[in-house]
Formats: structure tokens, C-alpha cells, sequence
């Protein structure tokens, strides 16, 4: 599902509030059957999510960051975090803060895939990312979705980033 709209929508406004990260100020939303107000880890251990502005630990490398990660998640596929890491071509021991923006992002969605969640939430995923990172980051994201059975939920204000990706779009303007 792709959700689109102009900058300053409320496309992350929405997301965060879907994500317990704000409080709605009306009405509600429900993830994964649970109303976002009472999300809590036995959800939170089946959503993945990776926002623009994501930050890193920046003086780890790719294997402290699965080391960190993996022990927050009961399902945790370290045979399938190592497959991911190999399809987005991150090196294991290089520090995390000399990866260009791309490689960042492809880290992040790394970490928020070796769980299985049953729902990625992607916010602005392709901001500031060159074309050829973009359309890979793209077929990548709908591979493991085909394979894993997942959902997608990802933002964009850009229609034509996400057409390829998305067999529902809603617009909020």
C-alpha cells in the first residue's frame, strides 16, 4: 500500500501516530488488529520499520548492528539477516557512518527485515537517493516481499517512485 501525498501532508504525522510514536488528537488507527494506542512488543516484534530519517548508530558496523539487534526480536533469522546482508551488498566490518546515504538506508531495512515482520512500514524511504540506488532498493524491497509474504505500507510524495511498488495507493493532500 502506498501512501502519497505533497510534503507536508501528514504522511509522517499519520505514520507516526500509526506507530505509537504520537498520540492521534481524533479518531483511531488500527494495526495488525490492534488500536496504534496499545501497540505494544508482541506487535512491535511484527512491524519493521524504517523511516527518511533514520538514524544509525554510526560507530558500529553492519555485524555489531545484527549482534545488537538480534536479541530484541524472538524471531530473529540470523541465516536470513546474512542472505539480506549479501542481496544488499553490505560489507560486514566497515563502520556504518562511512556508508553513503543508500548504503545507510539499505542497513536500516536490513535491520528491520532479519525478524520477519509481518508488516514493513517504510516513511520516505527514497528521499535523497540517486536513481540507480532507488530502482534497486525498489526491486529488492519487492522480492523479499513476494518471497517473506509481507506487507508494505510505504509514504512517498512522489507517485512515480512508488507505481512499481504498489497494488493500493491512497492520497492524502
Amino acid at each position: 500500500f502506498a501512501f502519497v501525498g505533497p510534503n507536508g501532508a501528514g504522511k509522517t504525522t499519520t505514520i507516526k501516530t500509526m506507530m505509537n510514536i504520537l498520540e492521534p488528537s481524533a479518531g483511531t488507527a488500527t494495526v495488525l488488529g490492534v488500536d496504534s494506542r496499545r501497540l505494544g512488543p508482541a506487535q512491535f516484534h511484527q512491524i519493521g520499520y524504517v523511516s527518511e530519517n533514520q538514524e544509525l548508530p554510526g560507530w558500529m558496523t553492519i555485524r555489531e548492528l545484527l549482534d545488537y539487534c538480534a536479541p530484541f526480536y524472538p524471531t530473529w533469522d540470523a541465516a536470513f539477516a546474512e542472505d539480506l546482508r549479501r542481496r544488499l551488498d553490505l560489507p560486514l566490518n566497515r563502520k556504518i557512518n562511512a556508508f553513503s546515504r543508500g548504503m545507510r538506508m539499505k542497513a536500516a531495512l536490513l535491520s528491520s527485515l532479519a525478524y520477519r515482520p509481518k508488516l514493513l512500514v517504510l516513511d520516505e524511504p527514497f528521499a535523497g537517493l540517486d536513481a540507480l540506488v532507488r530502482d534497486e532498493f525498489i526491486q529488492g524491497i519487492l522480492e523479499l516481499a513476494e518471497e517473506a509474504r509481507w506487507s508494505v505500507f510505504i509514504s512517498s510524495h512522489d507517485i512515480d517512485e512508488v507505481e512499481r511498488l504498489a497494488d493500493w495507493i491512497g492520497v492524502i493532500n
